[in-house]
């Protein structure tokens, strides 16, 4: 817009001058063409910067999303390891395969109830087969479970010590 007003102000200049026209409105009509020289300045500064901040946020989001995409992938393996370690711990504690989905279900939080509709069992069938996993793993319910898998992945409290750093005192 300010190039165009400069191109009109700059021919207008030449013709007026050309015409003898007078010198108030000739130096009227300079001011006008440098005013609009000057905005041009401004606004080809301005983009320039707009470029260049366009520009960084365009590699920020660039490395955003690379990190999120790692963050993801390390996610999965960390994830693929817990599945591992629960099996793992499955096995060692002899569940059959309807026990394993039993105790997977309640560690996703589902309730008896739920496991039952979903395995298209009754609510009986699952408070049992929860029991021989309980009774297998040498826990006394569904929070020990929890906790038996989680205890170890969750960081203290600031300030709070884990029962495994401060073993009993010797009483004697």
């Amino acid at each position: 817009m300010f190039a165009l007003i400069a191109v009109l102000m700059a021919v207008d200049t030449v013709i007026d001058y050309r015409q003898n026209g007078s010198i108030v409105s000739q130096t009227f009509e300079i001011l006008v063409f440098a005013a609009a020289l000057a905005a041009i300045g401004i606004e080809a500064r301005q983009l320039s910067s707009e470029r260049s901040h366009s520009e960084r946020l365009g590699r920020e989001l660039s490395q955003t999303r690379a990190d999120a995409q790692r963050f993801s992938r390390e996610a999965q393996d960390a994830l693929k390891g817990l599945g591992v370690a629960i099996d793992s711990q499955f096995d060692k504690w002899g569940l059959t395969p309807a026990e394993r989905d039993i105790a997977l279900l309640q560690l996703k939080g589902l309730r008896h109830k739920e496991i039952a509709e979903l395995r298209k069992t009754s609510e009986r069938t699952v408070r049992q087969q929860a029991l021989s996993v309980y009774r297998k793993a040498g826990l006394s319910g569904r929070t020990d479970l929890a906790a038996f898998f989680l205890e170890d992945l969750l960081l203290p409290a600031p300030g709070v010590r884990h029962p495994a750093d401060n073993p009993p005192a010797d009483v004697g």
